[in-house]
């Protein structure tokens, strides 16, 4: 018979997150990356853009067979769109 005294259904779960806060206190500072991610990196700035269906579709395809971010992507077009647009304006001048 089991002698365990009945819980209640919340203490698995507070225990889970105990164990969770400890562990992820214990890990050393040494360990964790150097660099920031974008969502943290002040450098960056997190925006939205509506695109169809099929073409969000198609990018995150792509995007996942080169291994590659979709937000990288989006940049990399953005620049060439930019800069294609800066030259467009300075030939009319």
């Amino acid at each position: 018979m089991n002698n365990k005294k009945k819980t209640s259904r919340f203490d698995d779960l507070i225990d889970a997150a105990r164990s969770r806060q400890q562990r992820d206190n214990l890990q050393p500072t040494e360990a964790q990356p150097n660099s920031l991610s974008k969502s943290t990196d002040p450098e960056y700035i997190r925006t939205t853009i509506y695109l169809p269906k099929q073409l969000h579709r198609k990018l995150k395809a792509t995007a996942a067979s080169q291994e590659r971010q979709m937000s990288d992507i989006m940049t990399e077009l953005v620049e060439q769109w930019l800069l294609s647009n800066n030259q467009a304006k300075d030939g009319n001048s």
